[in-house]
């Protein structure tokens, strides 16, 4: 049994991983992390090239790195968690997340509210909306 956190980086999806990882070591979950990176493709001389490569990889891994140390630094007053797992995707991220949740027969989704512009559009986006619609399992919107 684990429970899915989504992270892109920003400070609402820090703040969904603390959420879950707080969850899960009350509750004695796994916690997986996943960081989806969105290949927009572009033509250059008629060859498909996707921008950023291994450069947006290396951040991905970055970001999932980052992410694991949040939620190892969101355990200590609740409990210990059994594991934290990460996973880097690359697809469209609200398919990829719940699709990766169906994977690993995941409990719960945490995901933020909405991207790196929650400050400036305090609305739930577009992301969070599609996760909750395609999940079959709850998922927890924090803001």
């Amino acid at each position: 049994m684990s429970y899915l956190v989504a992270t892109d980086g920003s400070a609402v999806s820090d703040q969904a991983i603390e959420h879950a990882a707080t969850d899960a070591a009350v509750r004695g979950v796994a916690v997986e992390i996943i960081h989806v990176l969105q290949p927009h493709a572009e033509i250059v001389d008629g060859e498909l090239v996707l921008p950023g490569g291994a450069k947006a990889a290396e951040r991905g891994e970055r970001l999932l790195a980052e992410a694991t140390r949040t939620a190892e630094a969101h355990t200590t007053d609740g409990g210990s968690l059994p594991r934290i797992d990460t996973v880097l995707r690359g697809g469209s991220p609200a398919e990829t997340i719940t699709k990766y949740a169906d994977e690993i027969d995941a409990e719960r989704i945490y995901v933020g509210h909405r991207g790196d512009d929650a400050e400036r559009d305090p609305r739930v986006g577009s992301v969070a909306k599609t996760i909750v619609d395609k999940s079959a399992v709850p998922v927890v919107i924090v803001k």
